[in-house]
């Protein structure tokens, strides 16, 4: 388990799009512990994650990716090895593994004030928190992202309807599990890692037209977690690379 002295000591570099759930999971996380990170901005309209250079940082060509540092490497793109020595550099191309990661660096230190799992001592919690999230990352996310829907619509088929049908399938799986789950939040009533993988969701099925009063619980829980400083931030239309016309208005 990593010190508190050893988490003070790295540095956190994001490469996200506005519009990306998976990135939006990540901003969400490091909001929520108070993480304090640079960001690369990626426009994955344009193809940027495509690029020789992305690539060299992330071979599935997908954001986010995050970067973590020691103070004595400064520069986020050099790397050693993907080993917890605190001063090497590593590269995280997953959303649910750099969860983990944040999760891991931050346990037993005072500045764990956001856990993203209960503790071990709620191993039922515990597999909820995950069934959510894997609902959300395995069943839901990876179908309807841009890539699939520009493939589905290069086949000539109606990919908003295709990705519109298949959150909704998804949705029900959640709002079904939640109802057993779910107390002010997604699992009980703490934050978790289903909830920071949660409101991106929601904010995509909307997008889509969704209509979350369908699912009462999900919509619930996301209205509860939308009233969270740390998600309000994160949102897609706060973000420096949101265009001005999306922009939200404070």
């Amino acid at each position: 388990m990593a010190s508190e002295n050893s988490r003070k000591n790295r540095q956190f570099h994001l490469y996200s799009y506005y519009r990306s759930s998976c990135s939006a999971r990540l901003r969400i996380a490091l909001n929520l512990k108070q993480i304090t990170y640079t960001t690369t901005f990626v426009n994955l309209l344009k193809g940027e994650q495509l690029s020789p250079t992305h690539r060299a940082l992330n071979a599935s060509a997908t954001v986010p990716i995050l970067i973590i540092t020691s103070s004595s490497n400064p520069n986020p793109t050099t790397f050693s090895s993907m080993t917890d020595n605190p001063t090497t550099s590593i590269t995280i191309g997953q959303s649910i593994a750099a969860l983990e990661y944040l999760e891991e660096i931050s346990i037993n230190t005072d500045t764990n004030t956001t856990p993203l799992l209960p503790p071990p001592t709620s191993p039922h919690a515990r597999a909820q928190v995950r069934t959510l999230v894997n609902i959300i990352a395995c069943d839901i996310q990876p179908v309807t992202n841009l890539r699939i829907q520009q493939r589905v619509k290069a086949l000539g088929a109606d990919n908003t309807l295709w990705a519109h049908e298949l959150m909704e399938t998804g949705f029900a799986a959640l709002e079904a599990q939640m109802l057993t789950s779910a107390g002010q939040y997604s699992v009980g009533d703490a934050v978790s890692m289903a909830d920071v993988c949660l409101v991106p969701a929601v904010w995509a099925a909307q997008r889509f037209g969704v209509d979350l009063g369908t699912f009462p619980t999900v919509f619930r829980v996301a209205e509860m977690l939308e009233s969270l400083e740390a998600v309000r931030r994160a949102h897609w239309a706060r973000q420096p690379d949101t265009p001005e016309e999306l922009r939200a208005v404070d």
